[in-house]
């Protein structure tokens, strides 16, 4: 294991400990919107442009690049097209099947999402173990505190739009309360972007602002074209990262870089 190795070469040192050196050798990856249909895919999406030809394998190729047992990579929705849980099984078992731990946060299209005890009863079933939630609650990953919510749309201008705007908050305000207790830097992981073009989820961007979050990444827009328009850099105040997979060429960004020895 690379963080074992390092270490081993790097103790016994006068001033640092070894919990200094296990928290601060992992890797936080994020990666969104795999979008993924089986092997071979029901749903192929490369009707959705040329990029996307042969999607999985490119994500199987990067990730496995960039990725060690080690690390930690937060896969911000719309994961899987499955339309109830018992669909997911293909899906869940690629993903299980690549390096690092994985934690999931639901996007618009993952109808198949249940109740958290659903979902940690069939991944248990089908003896997926490196995969975990991120729903009304908070992980810590070295130095960095995950949370997030799936967020809801930046123009919501219904009353019923209005009401999921208000539970998503709630989760997110959930979360951030999580991640206090654990300590470290809250980070904020959502599906949708927080702001699009004009048009702000205000909710959500003043809870992050209350909260003193000052990085966020999401998902959901897809394109280059789309991406003009989404929030890039500094935001209000904080700094914001567009995940979606093809946006990123089919590589998951790195969140938190290994701390370095010199």
């Amino acid at each position: 294991m690379k963080a074992q190795k390092i270490l081993s070469q790097c103790l016994p040192h006068p001033n640092i400990s070894a919990d200094y050196f296990k928290e601060n050798l992992l890797k936080l990856y994020a990666f969104s919107d795999f979008h993924l249909s089986g092997d071979p895919p029901t749903k192929p999406m490369d009707i959705f442009g040329e990029n996307w030809k042969n999607h999985s394998e490119k994500i199987i190729e990067n990730w496995k690049r960039e990725v060690t047992e080690e690390d930690t990579v937060l896969l911000p929705g719309d994961i899987s097209w499955g339309m109830r849980l018992e669909e997911t099984g293909k899906d869940f078992a690629f993903i299980e099947s690549l390096p690092g731990k994985k934690l999931l946060l639901k996007g618009n299209h993952d109808y198949w999402w249940s109740t958290r005890n659903k979902i940690e009863t069939f991944f248990a079933q089908k003896g997926f173990k490196t995969m975990q939630l991120v729903f009304n609650s908070a992980e810590r990953v070295g130095d960095i505190t995950v949370c997030g919510t799936r967020g809801w749309l930046y123009n919501a201008e219904t009353a019923e739009d209005k009401k999921i705007v208000a539970r998503e908050n709630g989760r997110l305000i959930a979360s951030l309360n999580a991640a206090k207790a654990l300590g470290g830097t809250p980070v904020v992981f959502l599906h949708y972007p927080p702001a699009y073009d004009t048009a702000q989820c205000r909710e959500l961007l003043d809870t992050m602002q209350i909260y003193g979050v000052k990085e966020c990444y999401y998902g959901h827009i897809h394109g280059d074209h789309a991406a003009k328009k989404a929030p890039l850099g500094e935001y209000g105040g904080i700094k914001m990262h567009l995940v979606s997979c093809d946006y990123i060429r089919f590589t998951p960004k790195l969140v938190r870089k290994d701390a370095e020895i010199g």
